[in-house]
């Protein structure tokens, strides 16, 4: 089994597809109007309007709800990224910080309130970690 992508329900598929490629750098594939993807050498972020839902079960997922869930973005300098994206994101929650796993990150929130930790392995455990998947990050 392998993880093939997150998705991300919203009331405002064009503003969540937006912030993610300019977080990202990545451009979103839009294969329907109410759906997106950004594809990651390891993973994909879907989005989807909140007219999808019913495709799946009337109510059962719930826009700019989760109170869970972090998505979890590695790039190749947290840092640089912050600088980078500054200015441009509303809710910052935390500046780049060394967590006590290894990584250091930086927290913010989409514009539906979902929580995006950017991060960067910098102790050489948390190198090791990673080492053995694909070492393509974006900054």
């Amino acid at each position: 089994m392998e993880l093939a992508s997150v998705r991300i329900i919203t009331d405002d598929l064009d503003e969540m597809v937006g912030f993610y490629e300019l977080v990202t750098g990545i451009c979103a594939q839009r294969p329907a109007p109410v759906f997106a993807e950004l594809v990651t050498p390891l993973a994909t972020l879907a989005i989807g309007h909140s007219s999808t839902v019913p495709l799946f079960g009337e109510g059962v997922a719930e826009p700019r709800a989760n109170r869970t869930a972090i998505i979890e973005l590695r790039v190749a300098d947290v840092d640089a990224v912050h600088r980078r994206l500054q200015d441009q994101v509303d809710s910052w929650v935390q500046v780049p910080t060394d967590m006590p796993w290894g990584n250091r990150s930086a927290l913010l929130r989409d514009p539906d309130g979902n929580l995006v930790n950017l991060f960067t392995p910098v102790s050489a455990e948390a190198r090791a970690r990673f080492a053995d998947r694909n070492t393509s990050t974006r900054s």
